[in-house]
């Protein structure tokens, strides 16, 4: 291994060919290394470079990799010189002292690469910061991005033969089969919204739309709440809009049933109190991380999510909301602001490997009539980006001559409509639920509750 003071950057040609000695012996060695997700380009010689990448082609094609095969694949593949020939590819089998230790020297040629990786990081950030025409924060953003890909382990700009992606799903199909859960995702507590979508999934950009003041910051929080509260999923809630203080006393009222008003004006019953006390223990120990930063950029918000998934391990976000994150270029229309956020925040979730829920106002046409894709505000960017789209929609009353200057009743119980009106891989539909207004609470319907959803 070259020593500190060297110019070579680190690497070990010495455990490089034990580990392709191993995978050349040993069949269960190459599963080890695909598990480990061992590439290519991980190894700093050329040479074991190209004797890896001929190795997993063998087993790309359901072939086992052994010094006759893999010479033969580099032929074909006219990158036998390039791996040293014949006589280089034979003489790895004699260097590794067992091949049950590839989990070991696999692991110790990732590090290498990672090492190497880092200091090409060190390099550009110094290129970077001369580069007169970009931002300091932009430099930063760009850092942070490379850095959470490579402690994720994941090579973005790499591509997968189709082979690889179908091992890694049919894993993930034979997991679902046996565990016999349908919620595959993370469940929002609303039992028909889950039986339709399998739960929220990773790598989905979610959007919840209502008109203001329909209930669509409840309703994030209701499902935040179950995740966070029931099922003990780490999530992160970016309050754009309210305090965290305002938002623990929603989350407070809607757990334990006491009126929100009642909060805030300190008087509380002592069946209030109690019910409060109960609930405390519930809400403190949860895995719940409120960012409340007012005047949000888009940099700023990606900045956080990827230090809440490094190290708070979040396994969804939910952002409130969409138009008040603000955008590096003032200067460009707004829509074209929405669009670019829009954008970003999808491939947020694809790189963070988690599902994002962004909530976002609807135009006025949709107060008076059931809302539609078109409904979306400021941007028909929105629509093509989401995975999921959610509407909530109560019908409004209709008023008649007699009545047409009588204020609407107040009800406490409001029946809503949770519209799925885009799923990218499954129905759309319907789901019945009621909201007890004073708690700002979302419940399925009870007719529907008793349903038997197949």
């Amino acid at each position: 291994m070259a020593g500190p003071r060297d110019k070579t950057p680190p690497h070990d040609d010495e455990l490089e060919q034990a580990a392709l000695g191993s995978l050349l012996t040993d069949s269960e060695a190459v599963t080890t290394a695909i598990q480990l997700r061992l590439h290519h380009t991980d190894f700093y010689s050329r040479a074991n470079d190209r004797v890896y990448e001929a190795i997993m082609s063998l087993d790309a094609k359901g072939l086992r990799p052994d010094i006759q095969t893999v010479v033969q694949e580099l032929k074909q593949m006219g990158k036998l010189d390039e791996a040293g020939g014949a006589s280089y590819v034979s003489s790895l089998t004699t260097v590794i002292p067992s091949s049950a230790n590839i989990d070991y020297y696999a692991q110790m040629v990732k590090n290498y690469s990672l090492k190497r990786a880092l200091l090409k990081v060190a390099s550009n950030i110094g290129i970077n910061a001369y580069d007169e025409s970009k931002e300091a924060k932009e430099v930063l953003e760009e850092v942070q991005q490379t850095i959470f890909e490579l402690s994720d382990n994941r090579q973005v700009f790499s591509s997968r033969k189709i082979g690889e992606v179908l091992k890694e799903t049919i894993y993930l199909l034979d997991k679902v089969k046996d565990s016999k859960n349908p919620i595959t995702g993370i469940p929002t507590g609303y039992e028909k919204l889950d039986l339709l979508t399998s739960g929220f999934q990773r790598d989905e950009f979610i959007i919840i739309g209502a008109r203001p003041s329909v209930g669509k910051t409840a309703l994030a929080l209701n499902m935040a709440a179950n995740i966070a509260f029931v099922h003990k999923i780490p999530i992160a809630f970016f309050s754009l809009e309210m305090s965290d203080i305002a938002l623990v006393q929603r989350l407070i009222s809607s757990e334990a049933m006491v009126q929100a008003q009642n909060l805030r004006s300190g008087f509380l019953s002592s069946g209030d109190y109690k019910k409060i006390i109960d609930v405390m223990s519930l809400i403190y120990e949860a895995p719940f991380h409120i960012v409340d930063i007012p005047n949000m950029d888009l940099l700023n918000l990606r900045s956080q999510a990827r230090k809440l998934r490094a190290q708070q391990e979040v396994q969804i976000i939910f952002i409130d909301y969409l138009g008040l994150i603000g955008h590096e270029n003032n200067s460009l229309p707004r829509y074209e602001q929405i669009s670019g956020i829009s954008r970003s925040l999808k491939s947020l979730a694809r790189e963070l490997h988690i599902p994002i829920v962004v909530l976002c106002q609807l135009t006025r046409d949709a107060q008076w009539e059931a809302p539609t894709l078109a409904h979306l505000r400021d941007s028909g960017s929105i629509e093509q980006d989401a995975d999921l789209v959610l509407f909530l929609n109560r019908e409004q009353p209709k008023k008649n001559k007699k009545d047409e200057n009588e204020k609407p009743v107040s009800l406490d119980v409001i029946p809503t409509d949770l519209i799925i009106a885009k799923q990218r891989n499954g129905p759309i539909g319907v789901v019945k639920l009621e909201m007890a207004a004073k708690y700002a609470k979302f419940t399925p319907l009870a007719k529907e509750h008793s349903e038997n959803f197949t």
